[in-house]
């Protein structure tokens, strides 16, 4: 599902408060350092930002070139940013957070955040099993195996959370991995007891196998959760101080548009492979179009709480051109 295409945009207002998106501080409008990024992402729509830059140009117009590279989730992508595979990718905020505060990319000067991607809203963030299964509550998740696309991630994180606040001990569920494209088959031939998963894959899911939501992990302690958004290297940001603002702009207008649905579910159908019906019935999360420092330490703070973090750790040194700071 690789794709390459021309990407651009201007800088825009924000969705959440009418913030206007700040671009890397140490970079200016000027000429471009690297006019051809890597770019990871995965098929679902929390991506679909990027896709409407692509389609409406808002990238090409920043003089950038953008390959899309397909990843399975911000755990296995994040290895690939810092090798140098990827120059940025999509990724959930507690595979950031994690890798940075385990020092996986000290020798590229940390992992930095550059863009907010995705944030929680009911509905789209959820555990799914058979429909003639056993399982049709939270408690009867205790003991079974639940599908993830990627361990130590923001799944996980709210598939725990939302676990304990339903009364079942997180520790008495397995979680196996799986790409989402392929989790409604792993549920219905028995692989797994329930998976978690995201749009459009959970509608998919229902419309064509009958699935059952078990659990909105979007609900309770981390309703309104930030999701993920997009990273890089230090060492990109300092030697591509241009190209990572032009980004910045692009995706802040990308973001924007994002929120408009007829907009979205077209290039749904193109990125994600789904059919137009399945298209229509998806349920969106916000598409913020500002980095906000205070948004993103709720998820730290939460990692914390379930133990995926030993100590408390300052989301702020992590981002760049972010408000709330």
């Amino acid at each position: 599902m690789s794709a390459v295409a021309m990407l651009a945009v201007v800088s825009g207002c924000g969705l959440l408060g009418g913030a206007e998106e700040k671009p890397a501080e140490t970079a200016s409008a000027g000429k471009l350092e690297k006019a051809k990024i890597n770019l990871g992402l995965l098929p679902i729509l929390d991506v679909a930002s990027v896709h409407v830059a692509i389609k409406k140009g808002y990238f090409k117009e920043e003089g950038l070139e953008v390959e899309v590279k397909i990843v399975q989730g911000g755990a296995a992508a994040i290895p690939a940013v810092i090798k140098g595979d990827l120059d940025i990718t999509f990724g959930n905020w507690v595979s950031f957070i994690t890798a940075e505060t385990n020092g996986a990319a000290k020798g590229v000067d940390g992992l930095k955040l550059i863009n907010d991607g995705y944030q929680a809203k009911p509905e789209m963030f959820l555990i799914l099993a058979k429909s003639d299964s056993a399982i049709k509550s939270p408690k009867d998740l205790e003991g079974k195996t639940i599908a993830i696309n990627t361990f130590k991630n923001i799944a996980e994180l709210t598939a725990k959370a939302t676990l304990e606040a339903n009364d079942v001990n997180p520790d008495n569920v397995t979680f196996k991995e799986f790409p989402f494209p392929d989790m409604e088959a792993a549920v219905q031939n028995g692989t797994v007891d329930a998976a978690f998963m995201v749009e459009p894959f959970i509608s998919r899911a229902q419309r064509a196998s009958g699935q059952i939501t078990v659990l909105d992990a979007a609900s309770g302690p981390t309703d309104g959760i930030p999701i993920a958004g997009y990273g890089t290297t230090g060492k990109f940001v300092k030697e591509n101080p241009n190209t990572v603002a032009a980004f910045q702009r692009a995706m802040a207008k990308g973001q924007r548009d994002a929120a408009d649905r007829p907009t979205v579910e077209p290039l749904l159908v193109e990125y994600a492979k789904v059919d137009k019906e399945t298209a229509s019935l998806v349920h969106f999360g916000e598409f913020p179009t500002t980095l906000d420092a205070t948004r993103l330490q709720r998820v730290a703070d939460l990692m914390r709480t379930y133990k995926l973090l030993e100590n408390e750790f300052d989301v702020k040194t992590m981002l760049v051109g972010a408000s709330g700071s």
